[in-house]
């Protein structure tokens, strides 16, 4: 038997947690998006040191769960005492912050992968058009490199933001009550895991529902030429007319 009061009241109390997830993962998607721009710019330099960084980083936060680096950067980093003495130890410190810090860093080393991809699938010809039309390159880089680059991103980025979203509820194992922190609040109160489990699984697909349709409303501000070519309207086909002789 479905215990519907239950399931409304489940539901209610987890989507007061929803503003600590979604903190989490526009300060991550941000924060990681400005890191993936530098790594960028060093994986594709031409000095040796900074496509190394690049690559090192790269391959590590790839690589390495990111559990572990949670657990690495908030039980780690407070054991030296350079770092409980710096200035980044009072966020270092909050575990929100250090939350946060290792979304960013592990979401920067795929984004930048991500961009690299867009960035090499631009054709040589539309740059080569700009360069000849004068542009200087920071107008090269805003009016042809971003915007195609983004368009050939944004799909790849879209499922990169989905991931990111799910990968909050790693938050809750250093005390972040979100959504899925409070979901285990729940559970250890009334073990009934299935049910808040269940709740929880659902606000997290209406959280990703919405990204995916402003994902694809930016796609389709994108590429007018595509929604030009869906809503234009088609040609009538002519009747066949009886014993008409056709080639």
């Amino acid at each position: 038997m479905i215990d519907f009061p239950f399931l409304s009241d489940t539901f209610l109390k987890l989507a007061t947690a929803l503003p600590v997830t979604l903190g989490l993962f526009f300060s991550s998607l941000l924060l990681g998006g400005v890191l993936a721009m530098g790594i960028l710019a060093m994986r594709m330099s031409r000095h040796l040191l900074l496509s190394g960084f690049a690559r090192a980083y790269i391959l590590v936060f790839r690589g390495s769960p990111l559990m572990i680096q949670l657990f690495l950067i908030y039980y780690g980093l407070g054991q030296f005492a350079v770092v409980r003495h710096s200035f980044i130890w009072p966020v270092l410190r909050e575990p929100f912050f250090c939350a946060v810090v290792a979304l960013a860093l592990c979401t920067a080393s795929y984004t930048a992968e991500i961009f690299r991809g867009g960035l090499l699938a631009i054709p040589a010809g539309q740059i080569e058009a700009g360069m000849a039309c004068g542009m200087s390159r920071w107008l090269l880089l805003r009016r042809i490199i971003a915007p195609v680059m983004l368009r050939y991103a944004l799909p790849a980025y879209s499922t990169e933001a989905i991931l990111l979203v799910k990968s909050t509820a790693l938050a809750s194992l250093v005390t972040v009550w979100d959504v899925t922190g409070v979901a285990q609040q729940i559970i250890q109160r009334t073990y009934r895991t299935m049910e808040v489990f269940v709740c929880a699984a659902l606000i997290y697909l209406i959280l990703n529902f919405i990204i995916v349709q402003i994902y694809a409303w930016i796609e389709r501000r994108l590429t007018p030429q595509l929604r030009a070519v869906d809503t234009a309207p088609s040609l009538p086909v002519p009747p066949v007319i009886a014993g008409e002789k056709h080639d």
